[in-house]
């Protein structure tokens, strides 16, 4: 018997048949009446039978095993590499110059907490629920280093935030003190940004598939057995990505709707060879969630961090960038985990802009604005689409 994560719409059978029971004969048909779907996500322990029964209930949209989650590290900064003044990527992505702030947009960060004394969140509403079970706050300082990026305000005059007037953030600790937790509480957090009405989702994290294989090898597992199983779990939790993501996109014909950010992870080692390239992970590669991708400055261009997942949609600023250090000041980070938080806010500027415009202020609508607007003429030569997506996400 193991742990999965059934995911259930306690509006999908009466919705679709509003007089069938359960799995029973079919009775007269209705018409469809479009309600808002209510997602709910319990964890049960399992067995092989009871999934494929479980499976048949008309509310159950998706069953997956359990699998453990650990932050993926960011690689951090040489000290002689830190710069002074603003954090670059402000300027790279064109916050520096956008005349939107932000403004009564609501972001949500899933990360591993915040440090809500830090002066960069001050005049800012921090909604914390904590999901790892370790409690509100950061030890890591992760979450707070994203959350600084997306919204922070200025930290001893050096700008670090992209969207400065956020004024309430809601804060889903989905990692623990020890940096790890389980696939459910990422889906918990989700939910629940979705339905405290978040218009962006930031979640600068993954599931280390490699990662995962490898420790089942070095514990002894049999490495067909070990990859077998890594497998499964991660099968099973993209299917739940997708269909949760499903159920959120059902949502906007009712509150607008919520765009997903996801770093696209720190597997590959270009620096070791040019080939060494991984492909995106999860959640950046769920359907529905926008992959981002790391870039590092290279003379008057940029260029593809050797570490960037391949695969993204976008791409973002993720070397040397300058955010929240917990407990006070600053530090620089390397990681798609810096990248996620810049397309975060630049998503921020955007819900903003369009609802100052006479178009639908939906997540569609703010999607196909920035992945309009994605540049393509700051790249070096050699970079390939494939490393760095549609292009540099851009402020309006």
């Amino acid at each position: 018997m193991r742990d999965y994560i059934v995911l259930r719409d306690l509006q999908a059978a009466r919705t679709n048949e509003p007089l069938r029971g359960g799995a029973g004969p079919r009775m007269r048909s209705f018409p469809r009446i479009p309600v808002v779907p209510e997602p709910r996500i319990e964890v049960e322990g399992l067995d092989p039978k009871d999934v494929r029964e479980i499976s048949r209930d008309p509310e159950v949209v998706a069953v997956s095993p359990v699998m453990p989650t650990r932050l993926i590290e960011p690689k951090g900064v040489d000290a002689s590499a830190a710069a002074d003044g603003d954090s670059w990527g402000i300027g790279a992505v064109g916050a520096d110059v956008s005349t939107f702030t932000g403004a009564d947009v609501v972001v949500a960060v899933l990360d591993t907490g915040i440090d809500a004394s830090h002066e960069a969140f001050n005049d800012v509403t921090l909604v914390q629920n904590d999901f790892s079970g370790s409690g509100n706050g950061d030890v890591q300082g992760h979450g707070s280093h994203c959350a600084g990026t997306v919204f922070g305000r200025d930290v001893g005059g050096d700008r670090i935030g992209i969207a400065r007037g956020v004024t309430k953030a809601l804060i889903g600790k989905v990692l623990g003190d020890d940096g790890g937790g389980t696939s459910e509480m990422i889906f918990r957090g989700i939910r629940w940004a979705a339905e405290e009405g978040a218009n962006v989702v930031s979640m600068s994290l993954g599931f280390d598939f490699p990662g995962m294989v490898k420790g089942l090898v070095d514990d002894g597992w049999p490495i067909d057995l070990a990859t077998s199983a890594g497998l499964e779990g991660y099968r099973g939790n993209l299917r739940m990505f997708d269909a949760l993501m499903d159920l959120i996109r059902a949502r906007e014909a009712f509150d607008a709707g919520t765009l997903v950010v996801a770093a696209a992870g720190n597997e590959s080692s270009r620096e070791v060879n040019p080939d060494y390239e991984i492909g995106a992970g999860l959640p950046a590669a769920a359907d529905g969630v926008i992959a981002v991708g790391a870039l590092g400055q290279a003379a008057t261009k940029l260029k593809i961090a050797d570490f960037s997942n391949t695969f993204p949609q976008i791409s973002a600023p993720g070397v040397a960038i300058k955010s929240v250090k917990v407990g006070g000041g600053t530090r620089d980070l390397n990681g798609t985990s810096m990248a996620c938080p810049h397309v975060a806010g630049v998503a921020a500027l955007w819900w903003q802009a369009v609802r100052a415009s006479p178009i639908p202020p939906t997540a569609r609508t703010v999607l196909a604005k920035m992945l309009a607007s994605a540049r393509t003429d700051v790249f070096a030569p050699d970079v390939d689409i494939a490393d760095r997506g549609i292009g540099l996400v851009t402020a309006p």
